[in-house]
């Protein structure tokens, strides 16, 4: 009995935390393709492509733990645009804190001192990739809730219902709406 309430809770945890690992695993993979195609560095490709993938686990597990925070589930009520862009912001705010004090701590270890952080930040830092980073973090995240959202409202596994199983033609997602242009069909 215990072997099988382990398994059913495993099982369950690999069902949540699957989509949001494959969606960042695509989203990620594609942020490191596009900065290696604009830069032309293919000698560290393999190795990037690696790091995205373990960071999109991290984040995967993130959005999950997220979820369950009181925070994020302040505008649940609200119209679905409002906790879509609450919690965009709140998830590529802390992406960006995270990514910014993992620059520092890299500066830390090569022998830096918190006296020289205003240099380092002015002249070592990659600003400019770092910016387009955030706004392809952005833009998943903002494209992540927004499924997640419509998942939610619609109620759980609508939406893969809707994408994956094949529609009848009874069964439309909106009523037909006469054309009040149309003429009325002739009697007689």
């Amino acid at each position: 009995m215990l072997k099988s309430g382990v398994l059913a809770f495993l099982i369950k945890e690999l069902k949540e935390v699957l989509p949001p690992t494959l969606f960042f695993a695509v989203g990620f993979n594609l942020i490191v393709l596009t900065i290696n195609l604009i830069l032309a560095d293919y000698v560290r490709s393999f190795a990037s492509f690696m790091v995205a993938t373990m960071a999109a686990l991290v984040v995967g597990k993130s959005v999950l733990v997220a979820k369950v925070i009181p925070l994020l589930r302040r505008f649940d009520a609200a119209p679905m645009i409002q906790p879509i862009l609450f919690k965009t912001i709140v998830y590529w705010a802390l992406v960006f804190l995270v990514r910014f004090l993992e620059k520092l701590l890299e500066y830390f270890f090569a022998g830096g001192t918190f006296a020289g952080i205003p240099k380092y930040v002015t002249t070592h830092f990659t600003w400019h990739r770092f910016a387009a980073i955030q706004i392809w973090i952005f833009v998943l995240f903002l494209m992540y809730t927004s499924v997640s959202e419509l998942n939610t409202g619609l109620g759980d596994g609508e939406l893969a219902k809707m994408f994956f199983s094949r529609r009848s033609s009874k069964k439309k997602l909106t009523p037909p709406v006469a054309d009040p242009r149309a003429r009325p069909p002739a009697v007689g």
